[in-house]
């Protein structure tokens, strides 16, 4: 039977997993989250395979961690709190030989829990450039750490910014040109990038429902994220619930994010968000600013109805001239061919 004591090398079993899951969050939330889901947070442990995997490169000498068990002994220590001192003297007196690089080692071991438990990316293990933003966290506490990650204090005006119902996803694509790419990077969410082409967006639904009460996370963060989601994959739409659907066969995202609900007219208002105000605001414009270069996104585009409107009045009135034109000259070449036929016969 495998157990938390297998090597990280090794993908957990669903016993395993099932002591992962109680350990990172609270049991009874994890049993009251999953209660109705055969598969819970399947997403979340390919995130954690593929990380266990970075971590261990190199013959794993950037970590300290070697089995799972290594690993949820740290995450027990951030979950209490404890500062990365602490942890760091706890993890230096467990060495039984020493390292040329005994810091480096660590630093990796913690920021690697952190990075598990809060899926957010921290300066460790550096083997290559990601692209992926991170966070420094060096002496101060991590709640503190996260705080400057993820700031409640706006830089940019909303003067005019309008989240309409027509601002989501499957329209950022049709519309905007804009692909949604999957993260499971916090830090990361609704980041544009590649020219303003892609939108990443943290897609980790069952996950945010197990940090909502994680007072390690800035007061509001996993709500408000929540409510991003909402915002962009609308449960109600049925273009939305299309659009999951192909990420899903594209990307393997959380199902979760098809399910997030819909926001109401007064919870769509620009000022109602904080932490991700400032990237909603750039994502908008960027919104606002694309304009249609094919019919198909014509179509979609109904951003303004007086020119919507107008635009396809104008392709109705072409196209029915251009037929009558077409049936007139058709009738023209029958009238011509008879009157041809008729003289041959006489």
């Amino acid at each position: 039977m495998a157990s938390t004591a297998s090597s990280l090398f090794d993908a957990p079993d669903s016993i395993a997993k099932a002591q992962i899951i109680n350990k990172l969050w609270e049991p009874l939330l994890v049993q009251t989250h999953f209660q109705n889901s055969e598969h819970p947070i399947g997403a979340y442990w390919r995130f954690y395979q593929l990380e266990c995997e970075r971590a261990l490169h190199d013959n794993g000498r950037h970590v300290l961690e070697r089995t799972h068990q290594d690993l949820l002994d740290i995450i027990h220590s951030l979950r209490k709190a404890e500062t990365r001192d602490e942890i760091q003297r706890a993890l230096r007196s467990k060495l039984t030989k020493p390292h040329d690089n005994e810091e480096e080692l660590l630093d990796g071991s913690v920021d690697f829990a952190a990075n598990i438990w809060l899926m957010v990316d921290f300066d460790h293990i550096q083997y290559g450039f990601s692209g992926r933003r991170q966070l420094h966290w060096k002496s101060e506490p991590l709640a503190k750490c996260l705080c400057s990650g993820f700031p409640a204090s706006p830089l940019l005006g909303h003067e005019g910014v309008k989240l309409q119902r027509i601002f989501n996803a499957p329209n950022l694509k049709r519309i905007a040109r804009i692909e949604i790419v999957p993260t499971a990077n916090l830090l990361d969410h609704l980041r544009i990038i590649d020219d303003d082409t892609k939108l990443c967006v943290f897609h980790h639904v069952s996950v945010l429902g197990l940090q909502l009460h994680n007072t390690t996370f800035p007061s509001g963060l996993i709500e408000e994220t929540l409510r991003t989601l909402a915002l962009l994959f609308p449960q109600s739409d049925t273009a939305t619930r299309d659009y999951c659907r192909e990420l899903q066969a594209s990307y393997d995202i959380d199902p979760q994010l098809a399910l997030c609900g819909h926001l109401k007219t007064d919870d769509r208002q620009i000022e109602k968000f904080i932490y991700w105000h400032d990237r909603l605001v750039v994502l908008k414009q960027a919104f606002d600013e694309a304009t249609p270069r094919t019919l198909a996104q014509w179509w979609y585009d109904r951003r303004n109805g007086v020119q919507w409107y107008t635009f396809w009045v104008a392709i109705s009135v072409v196209a029915l001239t251009l037929l009558f034109g077409f049936i007139q000259s058709v009738e023209g070449a029958l009238q011509v061919y008879g009157t041809f036929r008729g003289e041959q016969h006489q």
